[in-house]
């Protein structure tokens, strides 16, 4: 394995895909250049809060004939959203996040407090590291100002849990799924790595399920 210190080496190899595990930061300093040498598949959704950059890397993906990865990361029921967008009766979608209190904040709370309620555009920017799961909620369904994101810090509980809710013509869908966090980060749910794993994995893989 190499370790590389030189960008233009580095997409000058032979790697396929580029995964990237760092920040948001990272991804708009970076990942414009990357998309036009590899596959990219980036972990830090919060960078696409701004759609005219999340354009951007779409023109730039076609252009250079290279594939864009978003993984689900810690919930499920995109292919839900995405049927339902097609049709153009898509109506509302909204997602409810519950953490620990203290992977939220350094405050001490005794009973669960709801700490944001409002548009996943102004969730991502007040927590920049918790809230990658309305980010492509947005990005597949009706956008950022229009995905409602409420977040709740819970004392009570030691895993993540979010609800999704969708409403269109084709009915509605309600998703809830509870998440162990990660070991060595209770600020990241595990499901979001293995999601990563078979975002790869579906890349080789000969069928498409989903």
């Amino acid at each position: 394995m190499n370790a590389f210190r030189d960008i233009d080496e580095f997409l000058q190899s032979g790697i396929d895909v580029v995964v990237e595990c760092a920040n948001r930061e990272v991804v708009l300093q970076y990942a414009p250049r990357m998309i036009t040498k590899k596959n990219l598949l980036i972990f830090s959704i919060g960078a696409f809060v701004d759609p005219n950059f999340y354009s951007e890397l779409q023109q730039m993906a076609s252009e250079n004939m290279r594939k864009l990865i978003l993984p689900s990361g810690a919930i499920g029921g995109l292919d839900v959203i995405k049927a339902a967008k097609l049709s153009g009766g898509l109506e509302e979608v909204t997602i409810t996040t519950r953490k620990p209190a203290s992977s939220l904040t350094e405050v001490e709370m005794t009973e669960k407090t709801v700490i944001f309620n409002g548009r996943a555009t102004d969730a991502i920017h007040k927590f920049p590291k918790n809230v990658n799961v309305a980010i492509i909620l947005s990005l597949v369904g009706l956008g950022t100002d229009e995905t409602k994101v409420q977040v709740i810090a819970d004392p009570s509980i030691d895993k993540n849990k979010h609800t999704i809710y969708v409403r269109g013509d084709f009915g509605a869908c309600t998703v809830e799924i509870e998440n162990l966090a990660m070991p060595s980060n209770p600020k990241t749910s595990y499901l979001t790595g293995l999601s990563i794993l078979a975002s790869i994995k579906a890349l080789v893989d000969p069928i498409v399920i989903g």
